[in-house]
């Protein structure tokens, strides 16, 4: 039988584990996709061809034995690389790190999926050293949005939200220091997990900025969205910052609804005037979850400020070294921020940090009268390569830092969030589900009632 790429990875298991399709056949249907599609999206630095046709058959021959499968069963999925690859220097979107010796390991969430049956098919296209909104990438290229090739595919992690509504990965794995989760998913156009900091371990990956820094999954159906981040929980010694929390699935929970909870927009900060897209995207999520609050979160432009600050001072602190002896290497734009942050006062980072307490503050007391927020994930869909500056609110904005203006004041204080994709008759745009610490259900369960309804989902792209 034909291999649907669009279809939902539960479903590609379903029918590997009941023999309907070879794990093989799934696994060179999505490298033919890969083969046809990538040389126009960009979305692979790496294919791991051969790993995934060697793990592909070892399924086959052991459900021909009778053996029983994993959940994910001859799923491809793909991996932002900053995720170590056995036997791939683990590039973090640079050109310096290319040169590094390939990984011995793979990353911890890579092993996770793996040992679920998933087959991971390559590395994917990033921004340099995860410092970037835009996906565009100076040494592999940029990263084009499968919905409109002349236009951004949002970053960091763009070959994660791209490869993902292109439909050559069902599944794939990126990081979110300040939005890179959030920011592609919603130009992209598909569901995208930021989870609690410390939920999922981050061992084996090349950090950012450590004390933002989380990793997710990107999926084009939230089953499988909630199905991945089931898989990917647990706490790891590699991860000072991952706790001992007790895995909290929720996948078989996600028809459970969200009858009850008490649901509000965001507004201040969040507010979508002058943006008429994130507008009616806001109001149909709205509409649809029956949440006719507005709450000022106050603090939000203080979070941002803080999280700039904290961004720029600990992720400056990690490449000094490189800085110094191999700064015509680096993207200008990305070496610049970190020359800046270089020289950043430590008095700053510590104010920010005191900022960032008290917006965490702030916030849990307004979790104690909602359950649930709904935020714009970006200001605009997708802009176009290349380009520069963004008119909001009545102004002329620089474009990269203007595309997480409603995404870094929330992973400033490590709260867990979904962003869910609102097609409309253009371009997609995303908004945020965002719930209080370790309540991933929450953001998960709305996801799937909006999925249901059919106000949120992932639509194919057209014309590739």
């Amino acid at each position: 039988m034909s291999i649907d790429v669009f279809a939902p990875a539960h479903r590609i298991a379903a029918q590997v584990r009941s023999g309907e399709v070879g794990a093989e056949a799934v696994t060179l249907a999505f490298l033919e996709r890969i083969d046809r599609v990538d040389r126009e999206v960009n979305a692979f630095t790496d294919l791991t061809a051969a790993r995934a046709l060697a793990q592909a058959a070892a399924i086959d021959r052991a459900r021909a034995a009778g053996e029983p499968l994993g959940p994910l069963a001859g799923v491809p999925f793909a991996a932002k690389n900053l995720f170590d690859i056995e036997g791939l220097p683990t590039r973090a979107g640079s050109k310096i790190n290319r040169e590094r010796a390939p990984a011995r390991r793979d990353a911890v969430l890579i092993e996770r999926l793996t040992a679920a049956g998933a087959v991971l098919i390559g590395g994917l296209n990033m921004g340099e050293y995860a410092y970037d909104f835009t996906g565009e990438n100076a040494h592999d290229g940029p990263c084009r949005n499968p919905h409109d090739l002349v236009r951004m595919a949002g970053g960091s992690s763009s070959g994660s939200g791209a490869a993902t509504a292109a439909g050559m990965a069902p599944i794939s794995l990126g990081s979110d220091t300040n939005g890179s989760i959030r920011v592609p998913s919603s130009l992209c156009g598909v569901f995208g997990l930021k989870p609690t900091y410390g939920r999922l371990p981050r061992t084996r990956s090349f950090p950012f900025c450590d004390s933002l820094d989380h990793l997710g999954p990107f999926a084009r159906d939230v089953t499988d969205l909630a199905l991945a981040y089931d898989l990917l929980q647990g706490p790891d010694g590699g991860d000072p910052a991952c706790t001992a929390r007790p895995v909290e699935p929720v996948s078989a929970r996600l028809a459970n609804g969200v009858a009850g909870l008490r649901i509000a927009v965001a507004g201040g900060h969040f507010a979508t005037e002058g943006m008429p897209e994130a507008a009616v995207a806001v109001s149909a999520v709205a509409r649809a979850l029956a949440a006719t609050r507005t709450i000022a979160l106050d603090g939000a432009p203080i979070a941002r400020a803080a999280a700039f600050l904290i961004t720029n001072a600990e992720s400056s602190a990690l490449h000094l070294g490189r800085l110094r002896e191999r700064a015509d290497d680096f993207d200008p734009d990305t070496r610049d921020r970190f020359l800046a942050g270089a020289m950043l006062p430590a008095a700053w980072y510590i104010q920010a940090q005191r900022a960032r307490r008290w917006f965490h503050d702030e916030m849990m007391q307004v979790f104690e009268e909602v359950d649930l927020i709904i935020a714009p994930a970006t200001p605009c869909p997708a802009p176009l390569v290349g380009q520069k500056t963004l008119a909001m609110r009545g102004e002329i904005l620089p474009l990269r830092p203007s595309l997480g203006i409603f995404t870094q004041p929330i992973s400033c204080i490590g709260l867990p969030v979904a962003a869910v994709p609102v097609a409309g008759d253009g371009l997609p745009i995303g908004v945020q589900l965002i719930a209080p610490p370790w309540r991933e259900d929450l953001c998960l369960k709305a996801a799937y009632v909006l999925q249901e309804m059919k106000v949120c989902r992932a639509e194919p792209p057209k014309g590739i």
